[in-house]
């Protein structure tokens, strides 16, 4: 059996979805000490219990520690089941980080499958819908599954609610994917999602956006939601380029200015303008695990953050795979395989 730190690196859930994901595809057992020791709240939320238990559905496995508030979890997976699921977080946990331990083993399954979820889908600190559906699936069907994402109602912090629904087609032969250039920048554009609150709060953070970026008011789409749905206000930078979309977001919050919100996601959108990477930060730590499963491909990122380095060492734990990178002027090149 495996044993894995949980508080190695960035010390995050990441380390304990990403080994979820990695042991139902190889069947390795593994036992997880330390869960989340590099957060405030340390030991299993339940955003991770739900993770835990639908792998633990998925594979029909063997666990113990499965608790809230538990630091260690074992888990032993059996084979990999496709099916129609059902998982609800109870809270605003992420739906996307839920769907990160349990995705790669669908995709490699002998039949297909879907995913229903409930919880937050626009969360600080997660990937949100937006992202999921138009930055990373785009690519991961690159790499041969057939993966759509519908979203069936917004989820914010703190009453979630939200609900999104994810088909399956898995792989019949994976396709290693490059992306080495970005090439022309094709379309940008802001939208503002609000639900509750009123529309002056996304005028205001345009002006700082638009000022800025310099970008112009057609770039602007302001999405006006149920009141039901929120309160919520999340901003959604996207930049299409000819090889890939990505998406940079902020999201409003007690206490915080229109302009602060704002400022926090112009200036990752300056400094990935500034870099002839074509994949940021977020998506290089995504792309990570399926180009693992691929056994090959290679990107070119703007940076690797520590959580992108703490998951290509839970990575090696499972795969023997060469995963090498090689740092440039303002970009870094990740390459996977031989």
């Amino acid at each position: 059996m495996l044993v894995i730190d949980g508080s190695q690196g960035e010390g995050g859930g990441q380390i304990l979805r990403s080994a979820l994901a990695l042991s139902m595809v190889t069947g390795r057992s593994f036992r997880i000490e330390r869960i989340r020791a590099g957060r405030s709240t340390p030991g299993l939320l339940r955003q991770h219990l739900t993770a835990v238990n639908a792998a633990t559905e998925i594979c029909g496995a063997e666990i113990s520690g499965a608790e809230q508030g538990s630091g260690t979890l074992t888990f032993q997976p059996r084979a990999i089941r496709p099916g129609d699921y059902r998982f609800a977080i109870g809270t605003a946990g992420s739906t996307t980080l839920v769907l990160q331990a349990v995705l790669p083993a669908l995709l490699v399954a002998d039949r297909p499958s879907t995913v229903r979820l409930e919880g937050g889908t626009h969360n600080s600190a997660a990937p949100p819908f937006d992202f999921l559906e138009r930055s990373f699936l785009p690519l991961l069907n690159r790499m041969g599954p057939a993966v759509t994402a519908t979203l069936d109602r917004h989820g914010f912090f703190p009453a979630g609610g939200g609900q999104i629904r994810v088909t399956i087609e898995p792989v019949q032969q994976w396709q290693s994917v490059e992306l080495l250039s970005r090439g022309e920048i094709k379309q940008r554009s802001c939208r503002i999602l609000l639900a509750g609150l009123p529309e002056v709060i996304a005028r205001r953070e345009w002006q700082v956006i638009a000022a800025r970026l310099n970008w112009a008011v057609e770039d602007l789409e302001i999405v006006q939601l149920p009141a039901g749905h929120g309160p919520g206000n999340v901003l959604l930078l996207e930049l299409r380029s000819e090889t890939l979309t990505e998406i940079f977001t902020a999201f409003g919050r007690r206490g915080a200015s229109s302009e602060k919100v704002a400022s926090e996601v112009v200036q990752p959108v300056r400094e990935y303008l500034q870099s002839s990477a074509p994949v940021g930060e977020y998506l290089a730590d995504q792309l990570l695990l399926p180009m693992a499963l691929c056994g090959r491909g290679s990107f070119v990122a703007t940076h690797l953050s520590r959580h992108a380095t703490t998951n290509i060492d839970v990575i090696r734990q499972f795969l023997d795979i060469a995963i090498t990178s090689e740092t440039g002027p303002d970009s870094v090149r990740v390459s996977i395989g031989s």
